[in-house]
């Protein structure tokens, strides 16, 4: 054997991450994505809510805003239904393009891959275009009114995004947590796939009968 062969590196072995480290570093990813749309949105809805309660309509502030949660919870269930969960076709429309490039990679491969950083939170960009549609039409409004409205929208967005987050990265041992948790991860199996679209509620899955079977609502909440 020549002399040089006996300074040769060592052969490279592959490193492999544990689940632990990996979940680690997919959370922290997740999380700061977060952060920019948290803080955007966040800010918009207290000055909104301040504002409102400076124009001495406190109660029609907090109705509004309250109203702004509801059709949130909708709108969650909806898009996380009949958007989220479709491959759109080619096409040249506006709309159908918009559809191919944001929504259709978020989510799709999520069940899959449910600990992906890329398919855990949402990103600033998402609903950016549809917040700067809204909000210069809700200014026409009287700021108590539809503006607040938008506010209660956006930030319960931003607590759906935290909670999802939290569904999948954290270790909560908080009994309601705990069933919400499990209620979420069954989804990803191959028997819940096409159930159980809302997330922080289950009230429209109760209105359009996405419900998981009561067999396994009772089995979840013995978990």
């Amino acid at each position: 054997m020549s002399k040089s062969a006996h300074h040769l590196p060592p052969h490279p072995r592959a490193v492999e991450m544990s689940f632990a480290n990996y979940n680690r570093t997919q959370a922290a990813i997740a999380r700061f994505r977060l952060y920019p749309l948290t803080v955007l949105y966040t800010v918009f809805a207290i000055l909104m809510v301040m504002i409102g309660f400076w124009a001495a309509h406190p109660w029609t502030t907090v109705a509004f805003f309250s109203a702004g949660c509801l059709i949130w919870t909708c709108i969650e269930y909806l898009v996380h239904r009949f958007v989220l969960h479709r491959r759109f076709p080619p096409g040249n429309g506006v709309i159908l393009r918009f559809l191919q490039v944001r929504p259709d990679p978020l989510h799709w491969d999520h069940p899959l891959r449910p600990f992906d950083r890329k398919h855990i939170s949402g990103e600033l960009k998402d609903i950016l275009p549809l917040f700067f549609l809204a909000g210069p039409i809700s200014a026409f409004f009287p700021v108590y009114t539809v503006p607040v409205l938008l506010a209660g929208i956006v930030e319960s967005y931003v607590a759906e995004q935290w909670l999802h987050y939290a569904l999948h990265f954290s270790d909560s041992r908080f009994p309601l947590f705990r069933r919400m948790k499990q209620y979420h991860l069954y989804r990803h199996s191959a028997q819940g796939i096409d159930k159980g679209y809302d997330i922080t509620t289950r009230f429209c899955d109760g209105v359009f009968d996405t419900r998981f079977p009561e067999a396994v609502r009772r089995s979840l909440r013995k978990d």
